[in-house]
């Protein structure tokens, strides 16, 4: 038996919490009945389940990484028509999900997935998977500043911290910084430095856990190996 927000997260109809959503909006039917109950289980060899009428069917698991390429979003769909990750995929691979988010104007190492644990378990806090960004700004850097960010700033009501921080190079006119961060908040890379006054000019994440971005090509992607996907996940 299987939680049916995991079933439909595994499936790749959704993210886990997405798919909490679609089951409380009702649009999930199992062997003929609405579910509107966010834990209950189902027999994926037994049980029919529907979204919005399709049946769904469970997926073997996929782990895929990207060098997300400036310039586009990872969500499936755009309000604004832009570029999304999945339209560098293969057809068969848009049953995944991207893991965590890069912003429209950054670029780097991204997974997608449609093993829900494993996403849960690359970005909830509690597990402090740790990732590393290169980012170019405007401007200076000082170490007092790198201090600042590895203490802790409180910005917009909220604790912004990075784990590590390292000057790469710096000149009046523009730094290179390499920050490695546990969480995973909102813009929070970019946060830590409108924060002091600094305007980043590029992010790129070069790391998630042990995987690197090394010589993969800004759009190009490949699978996990099961050594990599061990690594990132000892327990399972």
């Amino acid at each position: 038996m299987i939680r049916l927000q995991k079933f439909l997260a595994d499936a790749g109809v959704a993210s886990r919490r997405a798919a909490e959503q679609i089951i409380l909006e009702g649009r999930v039917v199992v062997n003929g009945s609405a579910v509107r109950v966010l834990g209950s289980k189902i027999d994926p060899a037994r049980d029919e389940v529907t979204v919005d009428g399709k049946i769904v069917k469970a997926h073997k698991k996929h782990y895929i990484v990207l060098h997300k390429p400036k310039g586009c979003v990872c969500s499936k769909a755009d309000e604004h028509d832009r570029m999304t990750v999945y339209e560098l995929l293969p057809k068969e691979w848009q049953i995944v999900n991207s893991v965590g988010r890069l912003d429209f104007a950054s670029e780097g190492l991204l997974f997608l997935t449609n093993d829900g644990d494993f996403a849960l378990k690359l970005t909830h806090p509690r597990y402090g998977v740790r990732k590393r960004y290169v980012v170019t700004v405007e401007g200076k850097v000082d170490g007092e500043m790198l201090d600042r960010f590895t203490n802790g700033i409180f910005h917009d009501g909220e604790k912004l911290k990075a784990e590590r921080a390292w000057l790469l190079s710096a000149t009046k006119s523009g730094s290179i910084v390499e920050l490695e961060l546990a969480e995973g908040k909102n813009r929070e890379v970019r946060r830590l430095f409108e924060s002091q006054g600094f305007l980043v000019r590029r992010l790129v994440r070069t790391q998630i856990g042990k995987v690197k971005l090394a010589e993969l090509k800004p759009g190009k992607w490949r699978t996990l190996t099961p050594t990599e996907i061990k690594t990132l996940l000892p327990e399972l």
